[in-house]
């Protein structure tokens, strides 16, 4: 009997061989550089088997076998219209580059008995798995299919899952090759209706292909979205009070400018000065204080959960200062290399029988953490907690062996030391402490003051990311009466929000469905790319500003009035929603015809109001107005970088005229992940491509970040104090209410 193992990815192939055939097999080219087949024996039980040694045949494909594109009749720029490529045929191909893989499928599978898919297990690779046993059956019409499901790179995990190979589920297949089909059609009519009108109209495009991506342009929707709140934002003024306490050193009479404790008004602050005022007046002319409560509590900060490919892109993003798709690329490479688990997962909870002492056991041999992964063995271990999410596919991003520094990249080495420190610390006690809250009481005003004891960092020892620092507070007691060194009254000022950071958009893309874990990471990069976005970099932090096309885009659209706008998350949402239905069964054509009506009776709006988007575009590439000229002085120095960066790309757009999906894995092909390739050479003769697989709950309005508009939030921003004099002067306000703050000296304050 003679089985062929078909891996998504050589380095795959190569990873599995040496498992199955520890460490003994002959090689033989595949008629591609980059792909080698492995033969070897391997002993395969029933009932895929017989309990004897099988022909064991290894080799790979480089993501993606195929592509999709238009017939000839409409593959062209200018070949129809754009409104056709709704209808139009749609031809499924193997590029040239590829031909010698799928020749190399075909031959090994007429000698083969068995064709054992195993390409990665989540719904992309069930498409990769359908395009193979398609090429394998040309050689061997009746040739046996299986699917190995496999989570890690391991021993135990590859001969679980050669054992109990299983079938494919071609209901993901075609989940796949719906969205594929939708993006082909919409990305292509859309691109192709934005860039010839806005050519026509507006010179300064000159050749400039405007592309449109069903997944690309929400998330290009919450970049200028969050833009237009910033610009909007108004600071607005508040006051607070202002009360300290130098507490007395209990073997000095002196103060100590280190036990200072700052008590915090509970009102937060206020918008109304001349309340502000009558308030503070009330505490100024009666400014004893009275301990009205002093409360102490057992603290817990809790541990992490879990990791999924989202939170690694979040948490890696913002820890590592990289961007989520070379997070995302770096965890890959660890993956293939045995080092951690798939890494594409939405599960936050492990399941019953997961084994994590052996795991943990691996990272006992670590300079950095194996002392900590010691103690966990040796009783310190307590069982992550669950999240709410699990996907049946995957269990959450472990690390599966112990990886020496040496033997990554730093890149590498940094990712693959988040991941496990993350683990480690699930696997861990809550850090515990104990808070203490005194609440004082000035004139019928309540302040309060808050202190931390930590007492077991447990899982912070290993999770050097976060901190939990407190400091404890000066002995209060319940009825004790004390003069305050500093009762003030403060200005300060609302905070003007932040644009996104690449962690920002990420979380906003999940919520609200745009994309899946796995492709998320690669819309961001593609609006970057396609110079919708820039990159602004303050300190260490990198947010995205949208470029003046970017934002001439997304209101332009937005002014037409659609009812589900093209930069609102609701349409992608729910195409996201029906390829799950089609997954459950649902007909796969019904699903793609209903969709493409939606967009059809959108796309026929959008062609005959164009003159909006055309007026919107226009005014933020040389319109005069005051919000036009801000975003192009603030776009304004990053020209050069991105003229440079678009000459180093023009070679490369030019080849994707017809070309398929781009690239996941794979070296030297097409690889996964891209979406369907479309349109053919670009108009005026520049070749590119008019469409990704760009792959929705309403827009979410952005992070918190200090807007500071709620009365009663913490008292923030600039803090100018109201004036600090001596309890005798007082300084008028314009309202004619009386303005002051005390100031006690060191013996006023001694109280008794």
């Amino acid at each position: 009997m003679r089985v062929l193992c078909v891996a998504e990815k050589p380095s795959i192939a190569k990873s599995i061989t040496q498992i199955l055939s520890n460490g003994h097999w002959n090689t033989r080219n595949s008629g591609h550089d980059y792909i080698r087949n492995y033969d070897f024996p391997y002993r395969l039980p029933p009932p895929l088997g017989q309990g004897r040694d099988v022909d064991m045949t290894v080799t790979a494909v480089l993501g993606h076998l195929t592509s999709s594109d238009f017939d000839d009749d409409h593959r062209k720029w200018g070949s129809c219209e754009a409104f056709a490529l709704f209808e139009a045929p749609i031809i499924t191909y193997v590029d040239q580059k590829l031909k010698s893989v799928e020749r190399n499928l075909r031959n090994e599978a007429r000698n083969a008995d068995m064709l054992m898919i195993w390409t990665d297990c989540d719904r992309e690779g069930e498409h990769i798995g359908a395009e193979v046993v398609e090429a394998c059956k040309k050689g061997n019409p009746r040739i046996v299919v299986k699917r190995a499901r496999f989570s890690a790179i391991i021993p135990p995990q590859i001969h679980r899952a050669c054992c109990n190979a299983d079938n494919l589920d071609q209901r993901q297949a075609d989940a796949v090759a719906t969205r594929i089909a939708l993006d082909l059609r919409i990305g292509s009519a859309f691109t192709r209706l934005t860039t010839m009108t806005l050519q026509a109209r507006i010179p300064e495009f000159g050749n400039q292909v405007i592309s449109y991506g069903p997944c690309q342009f929400p998330t290009l929707g919450f970049v200028v979205d969050q833009y237009t709140r910033v610009q909007a934002f108004s600071p607005e003024a508040f006051w607070y009070i202002h009360v300290t306490l130098p507490r007395q050193n209990d073997n000095d009479n002196a103060f100590d400018d280190d036990t200072i404790v700052e008590f915090k008004w509970k009102r937060g602050h206020l918008f109304d000065l001349e309340v502000a005022v009558m308030l503070f007046e009330g505490c100024a002319e009666d400014p004893e204080a009275e301990v009205i409560k002093v409360e102490s509590k057992p603290a817990t900060k809790w541990k992490p959960l879990p990791l999924t490919t989202v939170e690694l892109q979040q948490s890696g993003s913002r820890l590592l200062h990289m961007t989520p798709k070379q997070i995302l690329d770096h965890a890959e490479k660890l993956y293939q290399k045995g080092f951690v688990s798939y890494p594409r997962t939405e599960t936050d909870q492990y399941d019953p029988s997961f084994d994590f002492n052996s795991l943990i056991e691996k990272q006992t041999h670590s300079e950095l953490w194996g002392d900590y992964s010691r103690n966990l063995l040796n009783g310190a271990f307590q069982r992550p907690r669950n999240g709410r999410k699990n996907d049946k596919a995957h269990p959450p991003i472990h690390p599966t062996a112990h990886a020496s520094p040496t033997v990554l990249s730093p890149q590498e080495a940094a990712v693959y030391a988040l991941i496990t420190r993350r683990f480690l610390a699930s696997c861990s006690h809550n850090a515990t402490g104990r808070s203490t809250t005194v609440t004082i009481d000035i004139a019928g005003e309540l302040f309060s003051t808050s202190g931390l004891v930590v007492a077991d960092k447990a899982y912070l020892e290993v999770y050097v990311y976060e901190r939990w620092e407190g400091r404890g507070l000066p002995d209060f007691e319940e009825g004790e009466r004390f003069w305050p060194g500093v009762v003030e009254l403060k200005e300060g000022e609302t905070t003007r929000p932040k644009l996104l950071t690449e962690a920002d958009l990420v979380g906003l893309m999940d919520k609200n469905g745009i994309g899946t874990d796995a492709t998320i990471a690669q819309h961001i990069a593609t609006i970057i790319e396609r110079e919708y976005v820039t990159e602004k970099q303050e300190a260490r932090i990198k947010y995205l500003l949208p470029s003046t096309l970017g934002v001439g885009l997304v209101e332009g659209f937005n002014e037409i009035g659609f009812d589900r706008s093209l930069s609102k998350p609701h349409l992608r949402r729910e195409t996201e929603h029906r390829m799950k239905l089609i997954c459950e069964g649902r007909n796969k054509g019904q699903i793609l015809a209903q969709t493409i009506d939606e967009y059809k009776d959108i796309f026929v709006r959008a062609r005959q109001e164009f003159q909006t988007i055309t007026d919107c575009v226009q005014s933020y590439l040389t319109g005069q107005g005051e919000a036009q000229q801000a975003l192009r002085a603030m776009n304004r120095g990053r020209g050069a970088a991105r003229g440079a960066r678009g000459a180093a790309r023009g070679e490369a757009r030019g080849a994707r005229g017809g070309a398929g999906r781009g690239a996941r894995g794979g070296g030297g092909g097409a690889g996964r992940g891209g979406g369907a390739g479309g349109g053919g050479g670009a108009p005026r003769g520049r070749g590119r491509r008019d469409d990704e697989e760009d792959s929705d709950e309403d827009s979410d309005p952005g992070p918190g970040r200090g807007g500071g508009r709620g009365r009663g939030g913490a008292a923030r921003g600039r803090g100018r104090g109201a004036g600090t004099v001596a309890p005798a002067r007082r300084a008028r306000s314009p309202s004619g209410l009386s303005l002051f703050s005390l100031l006690f000296s060191s013996d006023i304050l001694k109280w008794g």
